[in-house]
Parts: C-alpha cells; structure tokens; sequence
C-alpha cells in the first residue's frame, strides 16, 4: 500500500480525489491538507464521504509516497517552496503551474494527458494534470491534428458550476446560475495556451483555436463542439478517431448522438463527429471533475506506478 497526501482536498476536486481514492485498493489515505479547514472531518464538509472518509483535515504535512496537490491556479509553486517533499515522492499538480513550463528546481513535470504522453508517463515522479477544458478539446481535435488537418478551428464549450471551484462568486450562486446561461473569457480562456501547446505539436504547423466557453445552469460536466473545414471523408475521418483510440479504456468514438449524462461521475470522455459538405463538428463529453480533473489525476498515478490504468476508475455514469 502507498501512502498519499492530498493538499487542498478541501476543494471539489480534492474531495472527489478522496471519494475516489478510499476505494482504490493499492493506496491509503495518510494525510488531507487544508489551512482554512484545519481540524474539520472531511465528512462534515462533504456529508457524500460520511462513511466513506472520515479523516480530518490538518495543515500539517507528512511525508508519503504520492502527493497531490489540489490548490487554486499559481499556489502549487508557492506550496513545493515552503514544503519541500523528497525526489522520489510522485507528486501530481492539479493546477495549472507547471503545465506549460515543467521545470521546477529538480524537477521536470511530465504534461499528464495519458492518451499522447503514456510513455513519458510510466515512472514519472512529476505530472502536471492537464486542464479540464483543454482534456475535452483536445481529445477532440488529437486525430486530425496527428494528421496534420488542422488550420482554422471554431471551439465551444459549456462547463458546470463546479469547474469554478468551491468560493463562491456572484455567478456560481444558485439564483443567478439556475435557468441561465453565459459565455465568459470569450477567446481569451487560460486553457487555449495549453491547448495550443499540443495541438502544433502533434499537427508540426501553427493552429488558430477560437474558443468561446459558457457557463452552464448544471453543476458538473464539460460539452464541447469543435467545428473545422476538411475534405477529408466522413467514413475516413471516423476510421482515424476509432484507430487512434482503440487502445484506450477512457475515451469512446460513438456513432451516436452524445450527452452529458453519458459521463457524469466516470473518468470517460465520449466523442461523436458529424459532416455536412466540407464542415466537420467534433463534440466532446466529460466530467470536469473527473477526467477533467481527479479521475484523470488517478489514471496518471497507476500510469506512473505501473499499475493498471483504470485501477480504481471503474465508475458508473449518472444515468437519473
């Protein structure tokens, strides 16, 4: 059994790490971090992890196998300084510090989107999760880059109120949220520098990504729709998606429309494409929390100790 350190499991995805770690067999949970919430139960924040998790939170760290750490963007830098842990400590950054420059001080942080980077990510000892946005969009648009189809690319999404985070703001109140819907950070979206990243990498020329998100009246979950000009035939485009993915256990290429409900609560992401003329929509689906977040965070973790991938990750969607 390895031990593991959540920091900032005071938060939805530190609370969902929690959820799903307290049933993943090769792990235990040694300490829960959290400042503001010292001496606390984790349960009596999250009464869903009564019985499940009855730790208490402390601002007291140990040291442990696997560390997580589930801190607001810009905080995890700050946290590794004051609280250096061992070189051979697995350490997993949920925020997005270290995602587009990996280098810190003896460490090199590994981008953890495991259905492009797998083999950079066995033995790592330092992953930088992706974003929950940039995991939806770029499993979307990875085939037709990897073939270099990739020029000019239209992107909307829609997210829940969780992917704000847990502090609450004037639109993550249910009065303003409930029976409405907004766009915010129109193409200005601190995920499209991630994006864009691996995007050219894989496509080896410059992409324009115009990405338009919205904030939903739902709590959790990510719909993307990505729409690109191709010739490219639909039964061709289709054969590619299915290749690139058929040897991994989170991502399905449907025939069939796709919904939200498909892959809320699962560590799944569900892609269906769609062509009219020379215009080719790739929609995407998961659950922010989990592929986008937590659940992804986990499939790094087995990756890395040479663990099965979906140790721990088999979850049911939320079907009612």
């Amino acid at each position: 059994m390895k031990k593991v350190g959540i920091v900032g499991a005071n938060g939805y995805t530190g609370s969902e790490l929690v959820r799903v770690l307290a049933f993943h067999p090769n792990v235990t949970l040694s300490f829960l971090y959290s400042r503001s919430n010292s001496g606390t139960k984790i349960s009596d924040l999250y009464p869903d992890l009564t019985a499940v998790c009855e730790q208490v939170l402390t601002d007291k760290a140990e040291e442990v196998d696997i560390l997580f750490l589930c801190l607001p963007h810009k905080e995890s830098q700050n946290w590794l300084t004051q609280n250096p842990v061992k070189d051979e400590t697995l350490v997993i950054d949920l925020g997005n510090d270290f995602r587009l420059d990996g280098n810190f001080g003896n460490r090199n942080f590994i981008y953890g989107l495991p259905e492009i980077n797998k083999k950079n990510l066995a033995g790592a000892k330092s992953i930088a999760n992706p974003g929950c946005f940039a995991t939806a969009i770029q499993l979307a648009l990875l085939p037709l880059a990897g073939k270099g189809l990739l020029d000019e690319v239209y992107t909307t999404g829609i997210t829940g109120s969780t992917g704000a985070g847990q502090s609450l703001q004037p639109t993550t109140h249910f009065t303003w949220r409930n029976d409405n819907i907004s766009a915010y950070k129109t193409l200005t979206h601190q995920h499209v520098d991630e994006i864009l990243q691996q995007l050219v990498s894989f496509n080896h020329k410059d992409v324009s990504l115009n990405f338009v998100p919205w904030r939903g009246d739902f709590t959790r979950g990510i719909f993307t729709s990505s729409t690109i000009k191709t010739d490219l035939i639909f039964s061709n485009i289709h054969q590619l998606y299915q290749d690139f993915y058929e040897n991994e256990p989170f991502v399905k290429v449907s025939e069939n429309a796709i919904d939200l409900k498909q892959v809320v609560n699962t560590n799944r992401c569900v892609i269906h494409i769609e062509k009219n003329g020379n215009v080719v929509v790739i929609h995407s689906a998961i659950d922010n929390l989990l592929k986008g977040a937590s659940g992804q965070a986990v499939q790094n973790m087995n990756i890395a100790m040479g663990w099965e991938e979906n140790l721990g990750l088999n979850l049911k969607p939320v079907a009612f």
